[in-house]
């Protein structure tokens, strides 16, 4: 299994998301995979525990091609969202990948999700890792994968 974690800007909230994934320990069931839109982004996110990184435009769409899991904010699905840093390539291989996308709601003036309750980030990011231990338990399930006592 292959998380991607996307993040631009400075790496800030890909850096909690790793760590956060790692406290719960996710990193033992899943590989890591940092995907900056810059190279601040993905230093950051690697120097935070991340398995491995990349960075830029080519690097993301590439990498999206074998992912199972996407996190990120909402805004890693808006073209020019981080100040130009999501391009629309990024935004449409995003959207495409067929990876289960986990994304973590900041407040956007222009954008308004509704049926949210108001809470703070690391709530959030709290629902983020229950989603993401939820996906790998179902997704062994589903795969096939059955529990057996050598397991």
């Amino acid at each position: 299994m292959k998380i991607a974690v996307i993040d631009g800007q400075g790496g800030g909230l890909g850096k909690v998301v790793i760590e956060r994934l790692i406290k719960e320990r996710i990193h033992e069931k899943a590989s890591l995979f940092a995907l900056g839109t810059n190279g601040v982004a993905t230093s950051v996110m690697l120097k935070a525990g991340a398995h491995e990184g990349a960075s830029g435009e080519n690097a993301l769409v590439y990498n999206l091609t074998n992912t199972d899991i996407i996190i990120g904010s909402c805004s890693i699905l808006l073209q020019n969202s981080m100040l130009g840093e999501i391009t629309p390539g990024m935004a449409c291989a995003i959207l495409e990948s067929p990876a289960c996308k986990i994304l973590v709601p900041l407040k956007n003036h222009k954008i308004m999700l509704l049926g949210l309750k108001e809470q703070q980030l690391p709530r959030f990011l709290d629902e983020m890792v229950q989603k993401v231990n939820e996906y790998l338990l179902n997704r062994g399930r589903t795969a096939g994968i059955k529990k057996t006592k050598s397991n």
